[in-house]
C-alpha cells in the first residue's frame, strides 16, 4: 500500500468520540515538532451550518460535524507516518482493511468538501444568488461581501421573516440572471 509517486492523498483516521479537535491539534503539533510539512499536508474535521433551536425559542446557525469520529488527513504515505499517526491519542486506527489505510477517490474527496475550489466565480457585491446546498438550500439572497481566499461570501437573506447575514461557500451559491428574477414562479391571484 506504499504511495510511491509521492503525492499526498487523503486518507481517513477513525477517533475516540469526541475527541476529533483534539486528534487534529495533536496532529498539527507532531508535524510542527517533526518538520513533517512536507509529509503531511492537510488536517481536517469537514463541518456544516445547521440551525439549531434553543429552549427559549431563539434559532441560531451553528457548526456540526458531518461524521462524528472521523479525521481526514492528506499526507504521503508511509509506514513510519502511519506509526506515528496511529499513535496519537485519541486515534484507533486508518479507515482501510487490518487498520492499512486506502487513499480516498476524486468523488469522495469533493463530496466531503475538503478540497474545492471554484476557480470561474464571478460573484460580486450586490449579485443575486441561490444557495444550492447545505443547511440553507431554497433561500436567495443578496451578496453583501466576499472573501476569494477562503472561497466564501457574506449572503443576505430572510430566515424567519427577518433578515440575516449569513456565511456560504461559493460552492454551495449559484448566481441568478436578472432576467430569471423577474419571471414569476408559477403565482395564482
Amino acid at each position: 500500500m506504499a504511495n510511491l509517486d509521492n503525492e499526498p492523498k487523503w486518507y481517513i483516521l477513525h477517533t475516540y468520540s469526541g475527541y476529533e479537535a483534539m486528534v487534529k491539534e495533536s496532529l498539527l503539533r507532531l508535524i510542527e515538532n517533526n518538520n513533517l510539512s512536507d509529509s503531511i499536508v492537510d488536517v481536517k474535521i469537514p463541518t456544516e451550518q445547521t440551525i439549531e433551536e434553543k429552549a427559549n425559542g431563539k434559532r441560531k446557525v451553528v457548526e456540526r460535524k458531518l461524521l462524528p469520529c472521523y479525521v481526514f488527513i492528506k499526507m504521503v504515505y508511509s509506514n513510519q507516518l502511519w506509526y506515528l499517526v496511529t499513535n496519537t491519542r485519541g486515534v484507533t486506527g486508518f479507515c482501510g482493511p487490518q487498520g492499512r489505510p486506502i487513499p480516498m477517490k476524486e468523488e469522495e474527496i469533493r463530496k466531503m468538501r475538503l478540497e474545492e475550489y471554484v476557480s470561474d466565480a464571478d460573484f460580486q457585491v450586490g449579485d443575486k444568488v441561490s444557495i444550492d446546498n447545505g443547511p440553507l438550500e431554497g433561500f436567495i439572497g443578496v451578496i453583501r461581501e466576499i472573501n476569494d481566499a477562503q472561497q466564501r461570501a457574506r449572503v443576505n437573506i430572510t430566515m424567519f421573516g427577518r433578515e440575516q447575514d449569513v456565511e456560504v461557500e461559493y460552492v454551495q451559491m449559484q448566481k441568478i440572471s436578472e432576467t430569471a428574477v423577474e419571471i414569476p414562479a408559477a403565482e395564482e391571484e
